[in-house]
């Protein structure tokens, strides 16, 4: 069991603010990231003006993907880059042709495209109107992705609504440490929510109804979600806390789209019980009539997950202020002992990615029979560490990749996909250039920012050419031919002992050794 099914598919991706630059390049319009960075909201200032310049870099990047052998690319358009204002009148054709020659190019070279529809640029015209908090802006949404369908859906066979929507909602109108930077966790964040799910099931409607047939693709939804592990699992508060959690998370968006059309019983009734211990409100949830939760059940062809790490949760109550932490009744805490990054959010916790697969089967595509795609998992690094050998990362993947097949063979998660993020160093948000998410290093000194492969790269080239780890075939055969015992199902899969753990070698080695000389570990991708 060292290898992923036949047919399972592995991915890069990138988001197009990140690495496109070219930003106002053939009359693109204005995005959110564009006005966020120019106003200083960035570490040092920087901007997504030129970015990795991937807008002319078509055949780079590409080159880069085949070097790689990957199979599937999925990326981000950006909406103001076809549409600058966002709505249809203002077509931008030079645009629309810079997507189809990324299209071509990635076929030409046997890589199929996944792209996703919003992946937080926003026009910025858009927003002057009240961006996602506005009802008006489903119409617009709709347009683009019927225009997006149409135009490049004869060759693009997967199509990602909304890629880590939950960032949008909660950084972007919540907490305002994203743009548009408004700070309303009460209200607004939540109507962004309720927008957003509205427009991703018009955007599956339309798919639907005019090009499925004909064009034969799927269209699904990326959802980001840290996995939520009772700091004490005997705690029947602990476990309820993490179970509110996920609800406030990753289950906001889907519970509506996968289970029933409408927010879950948790989130609701736990927004209504802080209302009446608060004697204030605390977050005002939406409701969806009848008809939009019938519209909403059901539009996902696959359940797509952004993951990075995991949180262990405890019970916190008596608090009456905003936010999720709040409304929710739960703190947030890290292990100490668990490996970091970059950045103080993510630390390395694979073992997560396996419980969340397995809840994310149980509470949700175990009703719609659909499969999972990992949409995005990756780490950053630090500008100023040895930017190439990032052994970091190679850990990183080595250990989550391995917790995704246990998922598959052990469990029988039905996961059809897995994408690292991302396929070069980007801009990151409000940290800028200053993490490093890429398995591509990229020179932002060097006006022409050239890509230099990682070890990283190397690493998931080779993972790709095994379809997993390395075969285990030749080591049993071995084995079994000379009467020794083969390793169980979940001994052939990579792991960990505790730390303090004590090898040794018997003096009977000698017996063997003669047997193994010359052959492969079996345990080694790289």
């Amino acid at each position: 069991i060292g290898s992923f099914p036949v047919h399972f598919d592995w991915s890069v991706s990138s988001e197009s603010f990140k690495v496109e630059g070219g930003w106002t390049e053939h009359g693109k319009g204005e995005t959110i990231w564009d006005r966020f960075s120019h106003e200083g909201h960035v570490f040092e200032n920087q901007t997504t003006d030129l970015a990795c310049d991937s807008y002319h870099k078509v055949d780079y990047d590409v080159y880069l993907l085949r070097g790689m052998m990957a199979p599937n690319y999925q990326f981000s358009i950006s909406w103001a880059r076809i549409f600058s204002t966002g709505r249809k009148e203002s077509l931008i054709e030079k645009g629309v042709a810079y997507y189809d020659k990324m299209i071509d190019t990635l076929l030409q070279s046997g890589i199929e495209p996944t792209v996703a529809l919003h992946h937080w640029d926003l026009p910025q015209a858009l927003q002057d109107s009240g961006g996602w908090e506005n009802d008006s802006i489903v119409e617009p949404f709709r347009e683009f992705s019927g225009f997006c369908f149409s135009h490049y859906g004869d060759r693009v066979k997967t199509w990602i609504t909304f890629g880590s929507p939950w960032v949008v909602s909660n950084l972007g109108y919540g907490t305002g440490e994203h743009p548009p930077r408004v700070k309303d966790p009460i209200i607004t964040s939540y109507k962004v929510t309720h927008n957003i799910i509205k427009s991703h099931a018009e955007a599956w409607h339309i798919y639907n109804d005019n090009y499925r047939k004909l064009q034969g693709g799927k269209v699904g939804i990326a959802l980001n979600s840290d996995w939520a592990e009772p700091r004490n699992p005997s705690s029947d508060q602990d476990v309820a806390a993490a179970e509110r959690y996920l609800n406030f998370m990753l289950g906001w968006f889907a519970h509506p789209i996968f289970v029933d059309g409408d927010y879950s019983t948790v989130l609701k009734e736990q927004i209504e019980k802080k209302k009446g211990s608060c004697g204030k409100e605390l977050a005002r949830l939406p409701v969806f009539t009848e008809a939009e939760k019938q519209r909403i059940q059901g539009t996902a062809d696959f359940f797509g997950l952004n993951h990075h790490t995991s949180r262990l949760i405890s019970e916190s109550l008596n608090s009456c202020d905003v936010g999720p932490n709040n409304v929710g009744d739960f703190q947030t805490h890290i292990d100490p002992t668990w490996p970091p990054t970059a950045s103080d959010q993510i630390q390395s916790v694979p073992w997560g990615l396996r419980r969340l697969l397995n809840y994310i089967s149980l509470e949700y595509t175990s009703i719609t029979k659909v499969p999972i795609y990992v949409t995005g998992n990756g780490m950053p690094t630090e500008y100023n560490s040895d930017v190439f050998n990032d052994t970091e990362r190679v850990d990183y993947l080595k250990a989550y990749i391995n917790e995704a097949m246990k998922a598959v063979h052990l469990d029988e998660i039905y996961i059809q996909r897995f994408t690292v993020q991302s396929l070069m160093d980007g801009f990151e948000g409000p940290q800028g250039y200053s993490q490093r998410f890429g398995l591509h290093y990229v020179d932002f000194e060097d006006p022409d920012r050239p890509r230099t492969p990682k070890a990283s790269a190397y690493y998931y080239s080779k993972v790709i050419e095994r379809n997993g780890f390395r075969s285990a075939h030749l080591y049993f055969d071995i084995m079994r031919n000379n009467g020794f015992p083969l390793p169980t199902e979940e001994e052939m899969l990579y792991g960990h002992f505790p730390e303090g753990f004590i090898w040794s070698t018997a003096t009977a080695a000698y017996q063997v050794q003669s047997i193994l000389t010359n052959t492969l570990y079996f345990d080694s991708p790289a």
